[in-house]
């Protein structure tokens, strides 16, 4: 392994609380966590799981951004949604966002511990092999 380890934190209450970081990278390999649709500046969910996509795809690129990467550096990311129908509207807009980056995606219908979540997303990202997007 080479490279030191460097950890990225959001200012996320939740990464104080439970004790993680949005993002740590080693080398050249980014980790970023479980990351939600919260708008962290005005502290707020939208209830729309499409919307929350937008965003926590916002969050994942700023995590990215501070240790050096960008979404085009994303190789992998699992997507856990509410339901199946949230998915419906999930779906296309990482299509969207993501275009040609194309990572690889596991999609998982999972239950959330707070009520108004309908969408997290996890990732890998290998810094500088930049997929056009």
């Amino acid at each position: 392994m080479s490279g030191k380890r460097q950890n990225h934190d959001s200012g996320s209450a939740f990464e104080a609380a439970y004790g993680y970081s949005r993002a740590v990278r080693v080398g050249e390999t980014i980790h970023v966590a479980g990351t939600i649709g919260m708008d962290y500046a005005k502290r707020a969910i939208s209830p729309d799981p499409a919307e929350q996509t937008r965003q926590a795809l916002r969050n994942i690129e700023a995590a990215l951004e501070a240790l050096g990467a960008s979404l085009a550096d994303l190789v992998q990311i699992t997507t856990y949604v509410d339901s199946a129908e949230s998915f419906e509207a999930v779906g296309p807009v990482l299509g969207e966002v993501l275009g040609g980056v194309r990572p690889t995606n596991a999609a998982l219908v999972v239950g959330f511990p707070f009520p108004d979540i309908k969408v997290e997303i996890s990732g890998v990202a290998m810094v500088g092999c930049g997929a056009a997007a």
